[in-house]
């Protein structure tokens, strides 16, 4: 062989058929040549061929070093959380999606072969055959078609709801000193009522002295938190807060056969909610946090969790919300759980939350702006070292295409790979709305969460007290009127502690609120009762 030959390329272990593939190529395809389970993503893109010989795929052992799935709009993101979902589940791992336009519940149902679904099957030399996952399908307080989600105030925290109410960060450690008092005095905060009730004794004459050894509560900041809780109830938010509260590790099932639950909370009810929404999920990340043991590094994730329109989490949130978020994401790894956030580009997620994200999958870009431009640019900025020219293949690819990036067995990145994806095996679309409601009421969840629950807390604790306080000031007026009059006339007396406290700002505030609720509140109790989860 002469120094001029090129020497033949050679197929790395693990690539097999890629005889003819160019040099680039196999080395890229050696790059996802793993020993061990792996998901199948698709297969490899170069110059302008699909090379179906050189898979991309994805170590199920490192699912739960997190990832990133970003694309402009229409891209295909759904479709590919959906093909990673599905492969999950038959490899035994419970799957969290969140559904915000409603056409992801058809993972619950076989796909339907077509023309364009089989031409992808041949092109990417998959054995595509229809079939459904098992699912659970969930919805926010019951606002749409799914088993009910709550949390308590309590649980959900000062942290989390500020971000909902969109405090700043004074009224938000204001509300931290709130929960604070609350615990101590044994007032539950199991809704929207019971936080309201403690706010309005806080702010009243008889409150403010309680206070006053741990910083205060100023008349301002308190009005502040209790004008955004009026707004917030206002706009039907109550019944996301209460009981029965959701307990997150039904969110980590298996069917009988082995394979994993897809859990769907379905959001379309509530996409105009894009705050709570995204906080809500948040909430059920820090649950899980919470109550799962450390595992350190598995064979295979406990649960994946597909966080979607991650950038409605980011947007607005105070410094104290994002090191939650970035703690969370850093520390849940190590309890065997894998987040993947699905937004539009990067630099909708934090630096310091992207740089945890070791799986990339890269849809589409546009570049018809300005800042359009910034973006791309700064998104191939975000990956390591590559063979291709990034900013062309981004803006070229197709919809069902993206440029990928893993880590490998041994926590290593791989090579950036444009990447034709294979197609879902389920259906790519909404459920019959007659399938869904039947899957639901048919689910051995929907009697456990189904019906909320009104205990006893602190909204009932407080105006309990203001009644009874009431009872005997109209006692007390009573024998005074019924007392004889000694040396012609009554003398004036100090008004009593009972006659202070029915004169007092927090016992009207509170008869008033009373008044105004009492209606709303009958209506949410006549669900019946279940029990609570702690």
């Amino acid at each position: 062989m002469s120094d001029s030959e090129a020497p033949p390329a050679v197929a790395p272990e693990g690539v097999s058929g890629a005889r003819g593939l160019p040099q680039e190529a196999l080395e890229i395809a050696s790059g996802y040549a793993f020993a061990g389970p792996a998901l199948d993503l698709g297969v490899l893109l170069w110059d302008g061929r699909c090379l179906p010989d050189a898979r991309i795929r994805i170590p199920l052992p490192v699912l739960n070093r997190h990832g990133l799935v970003a694309g402009a709009t229409g891209t295909g993101k759904t479709k590919t959380l959906q093909l990673i979902a599905e492969q999950l589940s038959v490899q035994g791992v419970p799957v969290f999606l969140a559904d915000i336009k409603g056409d992801v519940s058809g993972i619950s149902a076989p796909g339907v072969s077509n023309d364009k679904v089989l031409a992808r099957a041949h092109e990417v030399h998959q054995e595509w055959t229809p079939t459904a996952c098992p699912a659970e399908f969930y919805a926010l307080g019951g606002m749409g078609k799914g088993i009910p989600v709550r949390a308590t105030v309590t649980s959900f925290g000062p942290v989390l709801l500020s971000k909902v109410l969109q405090l700043n960060q004074t009224q938000e450690q204001s509300l931290g000193l709130i929960f604070h008092y609350a615990d101590q005095k044994g007032l539950e905060l199991f809704d929207l009522k019971d936080l309201r009730a403690v706010v309005t004794f806080l702010t009243s004459d008889e409150g403010k002295t309680e206070l006053k050894g741990i910083g205060g509560l100023s008349p301002a900041t308190a009005g502040v938190i209790l004008r955004s809780l009026t707004a917030f109830e206002a706009q039907g938010m109550s019944p996301f807060f209460g009981e029965p509260e959701f307990d997150t590790s039904e969110l980590l099932r298996t069917a009988p056969d082995g394979r994993g639950t897809v859990s769907v909370l379905e959001l379309p009810e509530v996409q105009d909610k894009p705050q709570l929404f995204s906080t809500f999920l948040m909430w059920m990340l820090a649950d899980l946090f919470h109550d799962l043991p450390e595992v350190g590094d598995l064979d295979k994730p406990k649960l994946v969790f597909f966080f979607d329109e991650a950038h409605l989490l980011f947007t607005g949130a105070s410094k104290a919300f994002l090191e939650s978020i970035t703690q969370t994401v850093r520390l849940i790894r190590s309890k065997g759980v894998g987040v993947f956030f699905v937004t539009q580009t990067p630099k909708d997620v934090p630096s310091d939350v992207l740089a945890q994200l070791g799986n990339r999958v890269q849809h589409a870009l546009r570049a018809f702006t300005p800042d359009d431009q910034k973006a791309l640019k700064a998104t191939v900025k975000t990956f390591p070292n590559s063979a291709y020219d990034l900013e062309e293949v981004l803006t070229g690819i197709g919809t069902g295409e993206a440029v990928v990036t893993v880590l490998s067995e041994k926590g290593a990145p791989t090579p950036v790979a444009a990447t034709r994806l294979r197609a879902p095996q389920s259906l790519m679309g909404p459920v019959d709305p007659a399938a869904l409601d039947r899957a639901v009421q048919a689910s051995p969840l929907y009697g456990r969460y189904a019906q909320a629950v009104d205990r006893e807390s602190a909204y009932e604790k407080l105006a309990a007290r203001d009644a009874a306080a009431a009872q005997a000031a109209d006692r007390a007026a009573a024998e005074a009127g019924r007392a004889p009059e000694k040396g012609g006339g009554r003398a004036k007396e100090e008004p009593s502690v009972v006659e202070q406290v029915v004169g007092s700002g927090i016992f009207k505030s509170l008869a008033r609120s009373m008044g105004t609720q009492i209606g709303r509140e009958i209506t949410r109790s006549l669900f019946g009762t279940a029990r609570r989860r702690r």
